[in-house]
């Protein structure tokens, strides 16, 4: 197998990576639409499953082991330069300090059960994603991109929620969000097949590839091994 990006995979990265960043940023927000309470970051984070799906389909389980750990790699690196921001004072004429450090402040908590939960979801999704097409044959794409994000996006909410918000959100809310954001993300899923089915077919006509692993580590942290 080839040891190389094209740049379909690369800008699949890219965009990839820059949903995970914001959608961690954007989760310090909680809203509430048609008495739904969820977080601000739903918008985004669905996306970075789809992206998944669509690596792990195209290009294999080991291309998307790769892009899950430049995405972890990414987050740490944005919360790093956030606290180093923090940390240096503001202008005296800036009014702007404490909404800044709410966001920003929160992000390492926010981050840490982001990315707990994100290496757990993730992992799983393309793991799923590369069983169930070898047991498929590769057929039925729209029933795994579905089952695996279902199972993904659930472990995802069960993790990242106790640790981001326990403490402040009350308890019974939290598993009102937990049950809320695991099926309004694989709805959101559900909704974009139509567009992720095309880009898959797209790609995989452009790369000319269609990866089946067979014989692979499932290790996570072979990550050198693309």
């Amino acid at each position: 197998m080839q040891k190389t990006v094209t740049i379909p995979f690369m800008l699949m990265g890219i965009l990839f990576n820059v949903c995970l960043i914001a959608s961690n940023l954007l989760e310090t927000k909680v809203i509430q639409v048609g008495g739904i309470t969820a977080t601000a970051g739903l918008m985004v984070f669905p996306i970075s499953y789809i992206i998944n799906d669509c690596i792990a389909e195209v290009w294999g389980y080991k291309k998307a082991r790769l892009i899950i750990w430049s995405g972890f790699a990414m987050n740490f690196l944005v919360v790093a330069f956030a606290q180093l921001a923090i940390m240096l004072p503001g202008a005296p004429f800036w009014e702007g300090e404490e909404g800044f450090n709410f966001v920003f402040g929160m992000a390492p908590r926010i981050v840490f059960a982001s990315l707990c939960a994100f290496l757990v979801g993730s992992f799983i999704n393309a793991y799923v994603m590369s069983k169930m097409k070898i047991a498929s044959n590769g057929k039925n794409f729209s029933a795994r991109a579905v089952i695996s994000t279902l199972l993904g996006e659930s472990a995802d909410s069960l993790i990242f929620f106790p640790i981001a918000f326990a403490g402040i959100i009350p308890a019974n809310e939290l598993l009102i969000m937990i049950g809320t954001q695991a099926f309004l993300k694989s709805a959101y899923e559900v909704l974009i097949l139509p567009v992720t089915i095309r880009v898959v077919k797209y790609i995989k006509k452009i790369e000319n590839t269609d990866v089946y692993d067979t014989n692979i580590s499932y290790n996570i942290l072979k990550v050198k091994d693309i």
